[in-house]
């Protein structure tokens, strides 16, 4: 007998569908669309150990490739959230410790160029919304930097230990809680598991956690609200999202934990349209989650203090795209389910995910 339930999921059931792969021989770092376009851009390195950017047109179930220009130090990470999505310049950090932005017209020369960290930066993330335009970097050497563009001599904050022998390496960064122009948080996470909330608009650490496994990624649900949600990604396949919205004197923040890999989750990546839902990314597999809030965000404990109640995380669907690591993704804001994501396979893959808007 037919259960009707069973149907009805497995008729709505969300797929993960590859729409275009497109082989390289540079190995790519990241990937992000160009704002308001089809176009893409990725960034890594050759085998002779420069750099590389390249600029594609997703046209007719094709990647075409526009534009290739090579630089002197490989591009390990980008980001085109610290200027309006009309200006679409890119921000780079390099294998050298420098930040730049790029302008995609002219990408022969960097528009703003700073030697900002002793070593490799890890991750990059921008912030502009109703605030000032910043980029928040993190890098090998231990330090997290924050930039203003239209300065350049010096960064706006810097958060580094007192001594520098006992400095950890920065994986991931990510900015939040940017509701109006004068609030922003910066996090930051670390190979040893430590993750770090700092308030921008009071120069101070708003919290710090250890999660016990290295953080590969960082994610807000949403940049230009009040902290909601985090999403954690680390090693050992395993996610977890905090509940931001109440901090508990000796709990911190509560937080859910589920396993969505086999392998490392390099990254995590919200849908723009629905902050629920979201990718996650591992050894070559991609996670479509949920996240579903607990009937109660809010308990009372023994004291009558408040504190945050974790809801659940629901894997929607799974598919294995390629042998190795998924090293970047991004959604595509214009247009739901439209994605673009690399592997260490040296691909670039743009990827489908459908009846989003059922969930």
């Amino acid at each position: 007998m037919w259960d009707d339930t069973d149907v009805q999921k497995k008729v709505h059931r969300q797929q993960i569908v590859e729409h275009v792969r497109k082989s390289v021989t540079q190995t790519i770092f990241d990937t992000k669309w160009v704002p308001l376009s089809s176009r893409v851009v990725a960034c890594g390195n050759y085998a002779k150990n420069t750099g590389c950017m390249m600029i594609y047109q997703l046209k007719n179930g094709e990647l075409e490739k526009l534009e290739e220009v090579e630089k002197n130090a490989p591009l390990k990470c980008m980001t085109f959230n610290h200027s309006p999505q009309d200006t679409r310049t890119v921000a780079t950090g390099n294998f050298q410790g420098e930040v730049q932005v790029w302008d995609l017209e002219r990408t022969d020369v960097p528009i703003f160029t700073t030697r900002g960290h002793k070593s490799i930066i890890n991750a990059i993330d921008g912030a502009c919304h109703t605030g000032p335009p910043e980029i928040l970097t993190g890098s090998r050497d231990g330090g997290v930097k924050i930039w203003d563009i239209r300065q350049k001599e010096k960064p706006v904050a810097v958060l580094e230990p007192s001594d520098p022998e006992k400095a950890r390496d920065c994986w991931a960064v990510a900015f939040g809680n940017s509701y109006n122009a004068a609030n922003r948080v910066a996090g930051c996470g670390y190979d040893n598991g430590d993750v770090k909330l700092f308030d921008l608009r009071m120069m101070k650490m708003n919290a710090e956690f250890n999660t016990s496994n290295g953080v590969c990624g960082l994610a807000f649900d949403r940049a230009d609200i009040e902290m909601n949600k985090l999403i954690i990604s680390s090693l050992e396949g395993r996610i977890r999202v905090y509940n931001l919205r109440t901090h508990h004197k000796t709990l911190g923040y509560s937080y859910v934990e589920q396993r969505v890999g086999t392998g490392t989750i390099w990254t995590t990546k919200p849908l723009p349209s629905n902050r629920e839902v979201f990718m996650a990314c591992g050894a070559g597999e991609l996670s479509l989650c949920r996240y579903q809030y607990p009937p109660q965000s809010v308990v009372k404990d023994a004291d009558g203090v408040d504190k945050g109640v974790p809801g659940t995380v629901e894997e929607i669907n799974k598919a294995t795209i390629s042998q190795q690591p998924v090293s970047s993704f991004d959604w595509n804001r214009s247009k739901e389910g439209l994605a673009v994501c690399s592997c260490f396979d040296q691909s670039i893959r743009v990827m489908v995910c459908t009846k989003l808007d059922l969930l």
